[in-house]
């Protein structure tokens, strides 16, 4: 495994150097066999399976998924909507937060600090669609004070793995 493909840090769960590795090829193709993975961090194939297992057993590992070219699924927009919210109560938030969990246009649900209550990550096929999800959705969830949409020219960079190494 070259080490200069393994960024930041990993230092949680005590996890070690084969460990990173692992995380790392997991990450950049999920299926991958153990033998290949085995082969590439220099373990036979059991060692390897047990600290996979351990991984998705301990939660380090969350789940497995397949990363689609959005474009080529006819999802051509993206958009990050602010939102501040009328009342800030637990309820309202927890309120909020399910309303947007059902919608699936909604890709991220992100509470922050500062000016806006939330950030939302939403998907469209076009500015048609995405203005037609704010009129008929986004804006009937309840609570919604304000809401300020960002559409995404490009993305020069965008990563899905998170950079593991050790302490």
């Amino acid at each position: 495994m070259d080490s200069m493909r393994i960024p930041v840090i990993c230092s949680m769960h005590d996890l070690d150097k084969i460990d990173c590795e692992i995380l790392t090829l997991l990450q950049q193709d999920s299926s991958m066999s153990v033998k290949e993975i085995a082969q590439k961090v220099g373990l036979s194939a059991t060692p390897t399976y047990e600290r996979i297992k351990f991984m998705e057993t301990s939660g380090i590992i969350k789940h497995y998924s397949a990363i689609l070219d959005r474009d080529k699924i006819g999802l051509k927009l993206v958009a990050y909507c602010n939102i501040t919210l009328k009342e800030q109560s637990g309820k309202a938030l927890a309120d909020f937060e399910k309303a947007t969990a059902k919608l699936p246009e909604i890709m991220e649900v992100i509470s922050l600090s500062g000016r806006y209550d939330y950030m939302l990550k939403i998907v469209a096929n076009d500015i048609t669609s995405y203005n037609e999800f704010v009129v008929s959705k986004l804006s009937n969830i309840p609570n919604i004070g304000q809401y300020h949409s960002n559409i995404v020219m490009s993305m020069p960079k965008h990563e899905t793995s998170y950079p593991v190494k050790t302490k």
